[in-house]
């Protein structure tokens, strides 16, 4: 089969690969019909995440059972699926306790101390052997473990691009805003209007936010947030945001602030040096901004990513002004029913961000372009 294989930072190549099989009675094969890429392949692609081996890369995918082991009563050929990317057991401690991308089964890497060289929590697609070292969905056919508890069935009625994205950016985004636990009438200011910024914009009005600002320095992704998300957008190179957001809350700041960018935000030269210094991967520039931004007693929900122990983390201002950190890897399991749902009733449009829509033997090319943030590009789904 044809796959999109990651063989050193900037070096991705579509070739041929060996074909997937059922390795255990709850496996099941899909033959992929639409697969995205999502920033954080952006974050192996350009070496933040180490990988030293040949990999097929991505988490976003979803497409048609083509075989099923023998311990899957609920799926058969023919049936059409979206896949969670965290691979989890469903029936370890953390799996009964909604949180499946700890799953303690998943993962040979899998422990209690976490952190970027140490050991993981569970596995995910395509993601490194970090975390699992499971081949990824960029490809025309993927092996999916424990498809007793991941896989969700598709109706036909329902195209690919609105329901694609219930694998990774939408229940991103609203695990990002669920646990700020909004209780109605909140200004939830959003750091970053790529994919998963917009479905946290998106799912805070859901949420019951009475005012959601993005934030983000290409204005094309602001004009996306504003017809996307009906969200107000603020460009950081054009207005000090931090200044703008206590204005318009009576000086106080924002009740929430969302980190939707992670360690791969723009920095000038300096912080550059300063992070290889520090053997630091990226920055935490966002980070910092948030907890400027947000209100006492506020919450700051990160789901950009971060790899690695930084300096100057700002703890004394956290502490200072009571702040709530709330972070990690979506538990896609545990939200995809009820967002497949609000898709089933129309109350969300997730296919509204894909600016993109290449066959998977132009992959190469798709990578350059959104990695760049050429051609205004905002989200690529690739087809097999």
């Amino acid at each position: 089969m044809k796959a999109l294989v990651f063989h050193h930072p900037k070096k991705v190549k579509v070739e041929e690969v060996k074909d997937p099989n059922i390795e255990d009675d709850k496996d099941i094969i899909v033959k992929v019909t639409s697969t995205a890429i999502c920033g954080s392949d952006l974050h192996i692609y350009n070496g933040f995440i180490p990988q030293a081996k040949d990999m097929v890369l991505g988490h976003e995918f979803m497409g048609i059972v083509e075989e099923t082991g023998k311990g899957i009563k609920h799926l058969k050929k023919g049936d059409r699926v979206v896949v969670p990317f965290p691979i989890a057991c469903g029936s370890c401690f953390f799996c009964k306790h909604a949180l499946p991308t700890h799953c303690e089964t998943s993962n040979d890497n899998y422990g209690p101390e976490g952190g970027m060289l140490k050991e993981k929590g569970g596995a995910l697609f395509g993601y490194t052997d970090l975390y699992g070292g499971y081949q990824g969905g960029q490809a025309e056919y993927v092996r999916v473990p424990y498809a007793h508890f991941g896989p969700r069935k598709i109706e036909d009625n329902l195209r690919d691009e609105e329901v694609l994205f219930l694998s990774d950016i939408f229940p991103t985004g609203w695990s990002a805003i669920d646990w700020a636990e909004l209780k109605g009438d909140e200004t939830v200011a959003v750091f970053g209007c790529g994919p998963v910024g917009i479905m946290a914009q998106k799912a805070a009005w859901l949420k019951g936010a009475k005012r959601v600002i993005g934030i983000d320095p290409l204005n094309y992704r602001l004009e996306i947030a504003r017809k996307s998300a009906k969200s107000e957008t603020i460009n950081p190179y054009e207005t000090n945001v931090v200044e703008f957001l206590r204005e318009i809350t009576e000086g106080r700041g924002p009740d929430v602030c969302v980190d939707a960018v992670g360690m791969e935000v723009d920095r000038n030269f300096g912080e550059k040096i300063s992070n290889t210094l520090h053997g630091q991967a990226g920055s935490i520039k966002v980070i910092d901004l948030a907890a400027s931004a947000v209100r006492r007693g506020g919450i700051i929900s990160i789901v950009g990513v971060y790899g690695s122990p930084y300096d100057n983390f700002p703890f004394g201002q956290i502490f200072d002004k009571g702040i709530a950190l709330k972070t990690g890897q979506a538990p896609v399991q545990h939200y995809i029913d009820e967002l497949l749902n609000l898709v089933r009733s129309n109350k969300v449009t997730l296919d509204d961000i894909i600016t993109h829509v290449l066959p998977l033997e132009q992959a190469e090319k798709a990578y350059e372009i959104f990695c760049k943030k050429e051609d205004n590009c905002l989200k690529v789904i690739l087809k097999p």
